[in-house]
């Protein structure tokens, strides 16, 4: 089989497709901010623009923005991160592929959660990586731990925390005693932390407090609302920055300049305060309108997200979520599109629209049940 064959369909971009065949569609399956990043951002990037530096940067970013990414981790978690282990990449998903490329040849073995973000599998497809899922429910709070690993022929793991699709935390134990593992048995953790700073009960930790191993992943997209930007960033090991650096020259070049300068006023943490307040508002708002209805064993924490059991009504999340959409014109991800691990008895909720078209969605969902 061709490794182009492997890839699956990230479904959640077909409903959205569907969707646009409708009017009057409430749309929570897109795990995209609404808001406005900070006007600093858009100030800085108007600036960038009139000042000509639209050219190329260095492949590892501009050296101002390495340096606010390695201050971000002294002020949030008390880490000290050389900028120079920093690589400023195009998005997360930029990131994936690098991080990735530089710790996995092709045939070896990475293992993700299953449910976990779909792209990560099609990454290790394209690198003719093989995918191992290791099944998590609420029996193991959504974590993979690392007992679930041994006897396990892996070379990396990847986890997220905060989750999609589930918006639950790793826990300080259990993110010491995987980075212990991996260091242990050589096996490389990467950290996907892009929800970081959208967490609402508990405290977020990085993995970079564990381990100077870990490769985290991060960016502007989430926390920062501004994902049409298309920035990211890595903290490597210092061994693989020339290596991932070697990959980005051929194949990004370099993350987009203008976002990049737009994003060195990213870091403005009264108005991020005032996101993340606006976001805890809506969970409230969706998770009390749903937890009645559907059974909701992952209690979000983190970034936007309800993944909510509907096995009471529908063993089919596909089907599921087209029926809601045609009937009800409210959009949402079929679990499906993470995983194989009982996803078609979920569905993922995004509170990624104001309050009042929250409380119209949820409306119109009890609606849709009643039949």
């Amino acid at each position: 089989m061709h490794r182009r064959d492997k890839l699956s369909p990230f479904i959640v971009m077909d409903i959205l497709a569907e969707a646009q065949r409708y009017k009057d569609v409430i749309h929570l399956e897109i795990g995209e901010p609404d808001l406005d990043p900070s006007p600093k951002v858009i100030e800085a990037l108007e600036r960038a623009v009139r000042d000509r530096k639209y050219f190329y940067t260095p492949s590892l970013g501009l050296t101002e923005l390495r340096e606010k990414v390695a201050e971000f981790y002294q002020k949030k978690y008390g880490v000290n991160v050389s900028p120079e282990r920093v690589a400023i990449t195009t998005g997360t998903s930029g990131a994936f592929l690098v991080a990735y490329a530089v710790t996995l040849n092709s045939g070896d073995r990475i293992a993700l959660a299953d449910p976990s973000y779909p792209c990560y599998k099609n990454f290790a497809h394209l690198l003719d990586i093989e995918p191992e899922f290791i099944p998590v429910s609420k029996e193991t709070d959504y974590e993979v731990r690392p007992e679930m690993l041994k006897g396990r022929d892996i070379k990396a793991i990847h986890i997220s925390s905060p989750s999609n699709p589930t918006g639950t935390l790793y826990s300080e134990k259990t993110l010491k005693e995987l980075a212990d593992y991996c260091e242990r048995e050589g096996v490389y953790l990467i950290s996907d932390e892009i929800y970081h700073g959208l967490v609402y009960e508990g405290r977020e930790r990085t993995a970079l407090e564990f381990s100077d191993r870990a490769i985290v992943i991060n960016g502007f997209s989430k926390y920062f609302c501004m994902p049409g930007f298309r920035i990211g960033w890595m903290v490597l090991p210092e061994d693989l920055v020339r290596s991932a650096e070697i990959v980005i020259q051929n194949v990004f070049i370099s993350a987009p300049t203008l976002s990049q300068y737009a994003a060195l006023e990213a870091f403005d943490y009264d108005y991020l305060e005032k996101v993340r307040e606006t976001f805890n508002r809506r969970r409230k708002v969706l998770y009390e309108g749903l937890k009645d209805v559907f059974d909701i064993d992952a209690p979000p924490k983190g970034a936007f997200y309800i993944w909510a059991n509907i096995s009471r009504y529908s063993k089919d999340s596909y089907k599921f979520s087209l029926d809601l959409l045609r009937e009800a014109r409210v959009a949402v991800t079929p679990g499906v599109d993470f995983g194989k691990n009982r996803t078609g008895e979920y569905v993922r909720f995004a509170y990624t629209k104001e309050e009042s078209l929250l409380r119209e969605g949820i409306e119109r969902i009890r609606n849709f049940l009643k039949g």
